[in-house]
């Protein structure tokens, strides 16, 4: 006899015929076609080389063999049902935990209001948030460090999937006793890319959408680079000089005076803020939920 492992629905299809006296009740539990399920038995019977339900035109009983098949069958079925709730609670375990991995002006301006109508929908999942610039992000979603990531960057590499979840645009600001607060006219893209700016460091989103706006004009070096758009602020506040930042990260401070937006004329720094995760493309549990949020809030223009 070959040795091979007994088919599990086979196996239910004899403590059916056991329970309940017949072969056809049996199928109809099992939801298999009653065809299907003769030609499934008598499988068994030639794999096991033995008879194993007596058939009648009345139903179907076991024999003696079958008796004994039924008994171990039992055992086999319902370790299989432990196994399968233990691997259920494993899963059920590992989703009840999320990792969001986000860029700076992401995680700064909007993560937080969507975490907080995560967490009153879903107070059972503990949510771990890694804060990054935009190229981090990226590379931490790709070697699966997170499950889903929030970027500002103007492109994804094309092995993760992505959707838009806002659009901010980036504006020049300087302090009100800054020449700049003074001018009548629009700066020019010249002027601009020639002046040293305060600046976010390589990798970040903001940079990055700043570096390609203004590839084509020679560069002034950096006045200085620092790690996020709130420590930019803070200098542009203490007069160090101008920056080029989101405009939700200044927002409240340009409405109360504090700073001053200056225009430049021809240069548009429009761009999206994506979420971004691994294939395959539909999100599921924690992580879809969380999206679920996310897409609710709509797309926001600041």
């Amino acid at each position: 006899m070959t040795r091979r492992w007994p088919d599990l629905t086979t196996l239910e299809l004899l403590v059916g015929i056991d329970d309940h006296g017949s072969l056809s009740a049996a199928s109809r539990l099992a939801h298999i076609a009653q065809p299907n399920a003769s030609r499934a038995v008598k499988a068994l019977e030639r794999q096991l080389g033995m008879p194993l339900i007596h058939r009648k035109s009345t139903g179907a009983t076991l024999t003696p063999q079958g008796t004994v098949i039924v008994h171990w069958a039992r055992r086999v079925l319902a370790n299989s049902r432990q196994l399968l709730d233990v691997a259920e609670g494993m899963r059920t375990e590992r989703s009840a935990e999320l990792t969001v991995c986000a860029s700076m002006t992401v995680a700064e301006h909007l993560i937080p209001a969507w975490l907080g109508v995560f967490r009153s929908l879903h107070p059972g999942v503990t949510v771990h948030l890694q804060v990054y610039n935009s190229t981090r992000v990226l590379e931490a979603v790709e070697v699966g460090m997170c499950d889903l990531g929030f970027v500002e960057s103007p492109t994804a590499p094309e092995t993760l999937s992505s959707v838009t979840v806002a659009r901010d645009s980036l504006v020049v600001v300087v302090h009100p006793d800054h020449p700049w607060a003074r001018r009548r006219k629009p700066l020019t893209v010249a002027e601009l890319a020639a002046t040293p700016l305060l600046v976010r460091e390589p990798g970040s989103g903001t940079r990055t959408t700043l570096d390609l706006a203004l590839h084509e004009y020679e560069r002034g070096a950096p006045l200085l680079e620092l790690g996020s758009s709130a420590a930019i602020r803070t200098s542009v506040l203490g007069g160090v000089g101008p920056a080029v930042l989101s405009t939700l990260a200044v927002e409240d401070q340009v409405k109360k005076g504090e700073l001053r937006a200056v225009a430049v004329e021809g240069l548009e720094l429009d761009r999206s803020l994506r979420a971004v995760w691994r294939p395959p493309r539909q999100l599921e549990g924690p992580a879809g939920d969380l999206m679920k949020v996310v897409r609710a809030s709509g797309p926001r223009k600041s």
